[in-house]
C-alpha cells in the first residue's frame, strides 16, 4: 500500500507532505516530498496516529469490547487501555479473561491493566476478590500493559502490606502502575507516590493537580459522562496566577509565558466511563476539540491523546513513523476534526459512512443472584415525631460528595423522604448471594416521584436504587432482578427498562440500539424531575466508598474521609 498524504508529525509538532508505504500493517517507509505543481496527493484530508484513550472502563459503556470497538472507531479512536475491574468484580479472573477474548475478535488495539483493588474496600461485598497471587498471573499477559489504579490510597499510605505486595509486583514486571488518589495531598500524597504509583485522574481542581504534577505524576484530564474535570485543570486563569507565582523574578519574557500558556502542563485527555448515549456522539475527537476551545494548543492536545499515552505504556503506535504499526486517521482539518476514515494496522475499519467488521454476540450466563424485594425492605424506623439523619448530597458533573444533615418526619414509625426539600431514600441491594440490603438518604437528585434503579454500582456492582418511596424502590429493583441486570425506572405514570445481562453491565445489542433505550431511559429520569446531565452514571458512583466524602455500600453508610462507617440516624 503506497500514497501520498499531508501527515501531522506529533514528534516535531508539524504538518508536511510525505509519500507513505505500508506493509504487513507497519509503516515501512515515510518519505517527506517537496510539493510542485505535478504532485498528486492521493489523501484528501490530513493523516493523524490513531487516536488512543491511555484509561477506560470498557464495561461502563454497556457494550461488550467488541461493540465498543464498532462505535469507537467512527471516532477515530483506535486503541484504549482499559482497566476492566467493573467486570472483575462480579465474576474476578474469569470477567477479565472473558473482556480479553472479547476484544480479540475485532480489529481494534484493546490494552489492559490488571484490576488492583477488587473489591474497591473491604467495607462492601462484591462477586470476587483479585489478590497479589492473581495480580502476578495477569501482569504476565501479553495483553496487560499497567497495574490499574490503586483505589485504596488508605491502604496505600498506611502500609497495608497485600497491597503493597500488589505494587512490588507491578515494580518486578516493569508495568506502570495508575493512581487514584482524590484530594490526597502533602504528606500522604508522598506516601502514595513514593511506592511507584505514577499516574492521577481523579484531580478535580487545577491546585490538586499542579501539586501531583509537581510531584511526579503524569495527570490524566477526564472528559467522561458524569465527571468532567477539563474545564477546570485547562483553567487559564489559575495557570496564569501560578506562572506568575513561579516567576517572583520577572525572569520569564512575555512571549514565552503566552506560548507556555497554551501548551498543556498536564499528559493525558481520559474518557474513565463513557455511556452508550454520548459515545455514539464522540469520544476523543470531541474531548480535543473540547480541549482546543479551551485554549490548548491543538497539535499538544493531539499529543495528549496520541504519542504521550503510547511513550507511557510503551504501545506500538501514537506517532506515525517508520516500523511503527499503521494505525492512522484522517480528518478534514484541524479546526472541525472530522474522522473522515479510520485505519488499524494498515486497513481500512472505518470509511465515513460504515465501520467495516462484524460482531457476534457472546453466552449469557445470569449473575443477579438476589431475592425479590418488598416495599418493607426500604424502610428506616425510628421511634419518634422527627430526627436529624445524614445525607449524602451529590453534585452534577462530580464524583465527590458532601456529607449534610436533614429533619425528616416519622409516619407510622417509619421516616419519609422530604420531597420538596431534595432529600429522597437510597439503597444498596447486595446482589452476589447475600441479600445484604441498606437504606439511606441522598440529595441532589431532584426527582419528585417513583424510582430507578440499576445493578452498575461502581465498584463492587450490586443494586443501587433512588427513589420518593418504598414501593416504588422495591418494583425498581425488582425489575432489574427480572431483566438479570441493567436500569430500571419505574412511576405511577411509566416505567422503562434496558437490560444489561452480561455481569449485570452490559448488553449484547449493537451500541446505537443500547444509546437509543439508554436515552430513553433518560427522558423518563427527567420527566420524574431528575435535573442531572448523567443521572444514571451519578447514581453508579454513590456507592463508590473509595470517593470521599460520604457514600454507601450494601454493608451501611460510608465517611470516605474518616474511612468507616457512620450512622444514618444522628444522635
Amino acid at each position: 500500500m503506497k500514497f501520498t498524504a499531508y501527515i501531522l508529525d506529533v514528534l516535531t509538532d508539524s504538518v508536511y507532505p510525505a509519500r507513505i508505504t505500508i506493509e504487513d500493517g507497519i509503516f515501512k517507509e515515510i518519505v517527506p516530498i517537496q510539493v510542485t505543481e505535478e504532485t498528486e496527493i492521493d489523501v484528501e484530508g490530513l493523516m493523524l496516529p490513531g487516536l488512543i484513550d491511555s484509561h477506560i472502563h470498557i464495561e461502563s459503556s454497556m457494550m461488550t469490547p467488541a461493540q465498543f470497538a464498532k462505535i469507537a472507531v467512527r471516532h477515530g479512536t483506535t486503541s484504549v487501555v482499559c482497566d476492566p475491574h467493573e467486570i472483575a468484580n462480579v465474576h474476578g479472573i474469569d470477567g477479565i479473561e472473558f473482556m480479553i477474548e472479547n476484544a480479540s475478535t475485532v480489529p481494534f488495539n484493546f490494552y489492559f491493566s490488571a484490576p488492583s483493588c477488587v473489591p474497591a474496600t473491604a467495607f462492601e461485598t462484591s462477586g470476587a476478590v483479585i489478590d497479589s497471587e492473581d495480580i502476578e498471573y495477569l501482569l504476565q499477559k501479553p495483553e496487560v500493559v499497567a497495574l490499574a489504579e490503586m483505589m485504596n490510597f488508605p491502604g496505600v499510605i498506611g502500609a497495608d502490606e497485600e497491597v503493597l505486595r500488589k505494587l512490588r509486583i507491578a515494580r518486578k514486571y516493569n508495568k506502570p502502575i495508575d493512581g487514584h488518589a482524590p484530594l490526597v495531598s502533602g504528606r500522604e500524597l508522598d506516601r502514595y507516590i513514593e511506592q511507584g504509583i505514577v499516574t492521577d485522574h481523579e484531580c478535580s481542581s487545577f491546585q490538586e493537580a499542579i501539586e501531583k504534577k509537581q510531584k511526579g505524576m503524569k495527570i490524566m484530564v477526564r472528559d467522561g459522562s458524569s465527571a468532567k474535570n477539563m474545564d477546570d485543570l485547562f483553567d487559564f486563569s489559575q495557570r496564569i496566577e501560578y506562572y506568575k507565582n513561579q516567576d517572583s523574578f520577572g525572569i520569564i519574557p512575555n512571549e514565552v509565558l503566552s506560548r507556555r500558556l497554551h501548551s498543556p502542563i498536564f499528559d493525558f485527555i481520559v474518557a474513565d466511563d463513557k455511556n452508550p448515549k454520548d459515545l455514539i456522539n464522540g469520544h476523543l475527537n470531541e474531548s480535543v476539540k473540547k480541549a482546543v476551545d479551551l485554549g490548548v494548543d491543538v497539535i499538544k492536545a493531539i499529543e495528549m491523546v496520541t504519542i504521550n499515552p503510547a511513550a507511557h505504556y510503551g504501545l506500538d503506535g501514537g506517532s506515525i513513523v517508520t516500523g511503527s504499526k499503521a494505525d492512522f486517521i484522517i480528518v478534514d482539518n484541524l479546526v472541525d476534526f472530522n474522522i473522515l476514515k479510520t485505519y488499524i494496522s494498515g486497513e481500512c475499519v472505518f470509511d465515513g459512512e460504515n465501520v467495516l467488521f462484524d460482531v457476534e454476540d457472546v453466552e449469557v450466563v445470569n449473575s443477579i443472584n438476589v431475592d425479590k424485594k418488598s416495599p418493607e425492605d426500604f424502610n428506616i424506623y425510628f421511634d419518634g415525631d422527627e430526627c436529624e439523619v445524614n445525607v449524602i448530597q451529590c453534585f452534577d458533573g462530580d464524583l465527590i460528595t458532601k456529607k449534610t444533615t436533614a429533619k425528616l418526619t416519622t409516619k407510622e414509625g417509619i421516616l419519609q423522604p422530604d420531597i420538596l426539600e431534595d432529600v429522597l431514600k437510597i439503597a444498596v441491594v447486595e446482589r452476589h448471594g447475600s441479600n445484604n440490603l441498606t437504606n439511606a438518604f441522598i440529595k441532589g437528585f431532584g426527582i419528585k416521584k417513583g424510582a430507578m434503579a440499576a445493578s452498575i454500582a461502581h465498584d463492587s456492582h450490586n443494586i443501587v436504587v433512588i427513589g420518593c418511596s418504598s414501593q416504588k424502590m422495591a418494583e425498581a429493583v425488582n425489575k432489574v432482578v427480572d431483566n438479570k441486570g441493567g436500569i430500571a425506572v419505574v412511576s405511577d405514570d411509566f416505567e422503562g427498562s434496558l437490560s444489561l445481562p452480561i455481569a449485570g453491565l452490559m448488553s449484547n445489542e449493537d451500541g446505537f440500539v443500547t444509546a437509543k433505550k439508554l436515552e430513553s431511559l433518560q427522558k423518563m429520569a427527567f420527566a420524574l424531575g431528575c435535573k442531572l446531565t448523567a443521572p444514571f452514571m451519578t447514581m453508579a458512583f454513590m456507592s463508590l466508598l473509595v470517593i470521599p466524602s460520604i457514600k454507601l455500600s450494601d454493608k451501611g453508610l460510608f465517611d470516605g474521609d474518616s474511612f468507616e462507617f457512620m450512622e444514618v440516624i444522628r444522635n
